[in-house]
């Protein structure tokens, strides 16, 4: 730094010429605002615009005792609510035991920067969500990553770690919207001592739909394999329509992050609304199961509607409210975004570096309140622009 030269002036050059090296990239992010037709939000069953939804949550917050927690969860902010809702949470999860984090970000952070300790091995898929990235950085395991959904490249990954080992995938990829092999990965980590950690977000409250109790608990336990994943992230700020997230698992590992995870530790807990928020989106949508079988009816028709209309298209594989399509380039993908977005419909590009160059895509969101008309538009004008 010049002598004479203020620590604002060279801060500000500094942060001034990143932002015009990012937008000279073509990688400088805006916020913008979404007043069209959606198919950009994770929204999927429509509860974040429920007038029941927030008719009950208003209802269930009438006499709260504080508005705010007043500390973390080991100091003033334990409450007998939080504790009842986890264990709420426990059985709709179909779970030994259950720990609310702020966020689904805090508890993958949380998760993994405790769990595996030094000469451990973390073995994670390519393409797991950034929050679970942020969270091996901070874990003093070595981490390796393994092709996405690749199970022969996980078994010599396998063969060759050291210390204990944890595989980390997520059961619906938030990028492709395709389901990891969790099935397999359970067999493969049984066969070598693995222990294997779900990050739920994109499939809580979307599949494994239980009508005797209108939970719908994710695709592990759809495919019955609880018993066998060591933890799981669930977060309701996307099928849910609230906000926070919940890491169930065993009772011992529970302990264990009310001890370990410093994004639980060091934060003050979520406020009484938010807690109350949270179960009564889960009870809302057990009183109505109606939007997940409208969800799975909507993804049917897109993707008959897009075999019929853009068939050529390189569409991602997927059976899940994401669907993606690949348009390379960060300009190209913006520019077809562009005009679907002219067109009346909120849909947003995935540009690199958040996706590898070559696989920028537009990343299309499902809901339960969307129409087929609405579909068969967005198709007309995605095969137009594409």
């Amino acid at each position: 730094m010049n002598v004479g030269t203020s620590t604002t002036e060279w801060l500000a050059a500094r942060l001034e010429q990143e932002l015009t090296r990012r937008q000279q990239s073509g990688l400088l992010r805006r916020l913008a605002l979404a007043n069209t037709i959606d198919f950009t939000s994770n929204d999927y069953l429509g509860l974040a615009r429920s007038p029941a939804l927030a008719q009950h949550i208003q209802q269930q917050t009438i006499g709260a005792e504080r508005n705010g927690a007043t500390g973390s969860r080991l100091l003033a902010g334990n409450s007998e609510l939080a504790e009842s809702v986890e264990h709420y949470l426990a059985h709709v999860y179909r779970a030994e035991s259950a720990l609310v984090f702020n966020s689904g970000y805090n508890a993958n952070v949380g998760l993994l920067a405790c769990l595996p300790q030094r000469g451990d091995t973390l073995l994670t898929d390519e393409l797991i969500h950034a929050s679970l990235i942020d969270g091996a950085r901070l874990s003093y395991a070595t981490r390796q990553r393994f092709a996405h959904n690749d199970l022969a490249d996980l078994e010599q990954k396998l063969q060759q770690a050291s210390g204990r080992v944890f595989v980390v995938v997520e059961s619906v990829y938030s990028m492709d919207g395709d389901e990891a092999p969790l099935r397999a990965l359970a067999d493969l980590c049984d066969q070598y001592g693995a222990a294997l950690l779900v990050d739920e977000a994109h499939a809580s409250g979307v599949y494994g739909l239980n009508e005797a109790d209108g939970t719908a608990p994710g695709l592990v336990v759809a495919y019955g394999l609880q018993d066998r994943v060591f933890a799981r992230i669930h977060t309701f700020g996307k099928a849910l329509g609230v906000h926070g997230a919940v890491v169930v698992g065993p009772t011992l590992l529970r302990d264990y992050l009310i001890n370990t995870a410093r994004s639980f530790i060091y934060t003050t807990a979520l406020p009484p609304h938010a807690l109350l928020a949270i179960r009564c989106a889960h009870e809302v949508l057990a009183q109505d199961t109606s939007p997940i079988h409208r969800l799975h009816e909507l993804i049917a028709c897109f993707q008959k509607t897009a075999a019929q209309l853009a068939p050529s298209l390189p569409w991602l594989e997927s059976t899940s409210p994401i669907q993606g399509l690949i348009v390379p380039g960060n300009e190209a993908v913006r520019a077809v975004a562009g005009r679907a977005q002219a067109a009346g419909y909120d849909v947003r590009p995935i540009v690199s570096p958040t996706v590898p160059p070559g696989q920028e895509r537009l990343r299309l969101c499902l809901h339960s309140f969307n129409t087929e008309d609405e579909i068969r538009g967005l198709l007309d004008t995605i095969r137009s622009a594409a």
